[in-house]
């Protein structure tokens, strides 16, 4: 019996053997479905990681809108990342790179802060204050926050235009740079700079003092800086940066989100993965007290156009 066949099936079973005939029009497999980004950690400690992205996994496993998340810890070079180049309307947390910037380009000029600027970083800072860092982000302009930017190696971030420095765009990875430049010896900050940056973010107002500290136990010493910005799209941005040095440990988290339909979710989502972190890296006995952020969280809400 004779069979039939087009010449482009032919010249496909020709390329793939004798006795084999393939149609040459093959129907395509369905595309794989998009999987959501994962938690991916690495440590030097035996079976950190594991427990850490099994942690915060669990901790986001239930909760909606997009959330950013960064743990570094220096004593067992431990890292935890999910959507770290993922960008964010800062809200407040740029602050702390305000800051950076001034120290930094106080130091280029070799000079101390004026009583001034010291008082306008002071309420930044520890009360959030908008109106000075308005003050503080005019005065440097964007040469300096772009120089800075750069030699802080922060090449995600975005300054907001028109003076709307709240809608700067940052990213976890480069906020995750920055606290790493605030903890650690380098050449961009000066000790004395990475001091003071410390110093007051461990003086925040208590009614700001929500976030990444949530379940830090009681030998840790904590510094935070959040931030919250609603707008017509992506709903309620909420963040909060934090560092931590105490129970042998030397560690910050970054955790970005927006699309929360309140501002209390998204910090309810932030402090679900900042307590299964230091439950895991500074496990303590039941006896410890472990930080409990305010029950009636608050932030700066900072200026922004008319959606």
């Amino acid at each position: 019996m004779t069979h039939r066949i087009s010449r482009g099936t032919r010249v496909l079973a020709a390329s793939l053997g004798a006795g084999v005939i393939v149609p040459f029009a093959v129907a395509a497999a369905p595309a794989a479905a998009a999987t959501a980004p994962q938690v991916s950690c690495t440590s030097d400690k035996a079976g950190l990681a594991a427990k850490l992205q099994k942690d915060i996994t669990a901790a986001l496993a239930n909760r909606t809108g997009t959330i950013a998340v960064g743990l570094y810890d220096r004593s067992t070079n431990t890292r935890c990342t999910l959507r770290s180049s993922t960008a964010f309307d800062s809200a407040s947390v740029v602050k702390v790179t305000v800051l950076a910037t001034l120290l930094w380009d106080a130091k280029k000029h070799n000079r101390y802060l004026t009583d001034r600027e010291t008082t306008l970083a002071t309420a930044m800072i520890t009360k959030s204050d908008n109106s000075a860092t308005t003050t503080l982000w005019k005065q440097l302009g964007m040469t300096k926050i772009k120089g800075f930017l750069t030699a802080a190696g922060m090449t995600q971030t975005v300054p907001g235009a028109n003076g709307y420095w709240g809608l700067t765009q940052i990213t976890v990875r480069d906020e995750q740079k920055l606290l790493a430049l605030v903890t650690a010896k380098n050449s961009v900050l000066s000790d004395n700079s990475r001091a003071y940056i410390l110093k007051l973010m461990g003086k925040v107002i208590s009614s700001q003092r929500w976030g990444t500290p949530a379940g830090a136990p009681s030998s840790v010493a904590v510094h935070v800086k959040n931030g919250w910005l609603s707008r017509s799209t992506h709903g309620w941005r909420v963040h909060s940066l934090g560092t931590f040095n105490g129970g042998g440990h030397d560690y910050m988290i970054s955790v970005l989100t927006h699309g929360n339909s309140t501002m209390d979710y998204g910090v309810a989502t932030i402090q679900g993965v900042a307590k299964v972190i230091h439950k895991d890296l500074v496990p303590v006995t039941t006896s410890v007290q472990r930080y409990t952020p305010t029950s009636t969280p608050r932030e700066a809400f900072p200026a922004v156009p008319t959606d």
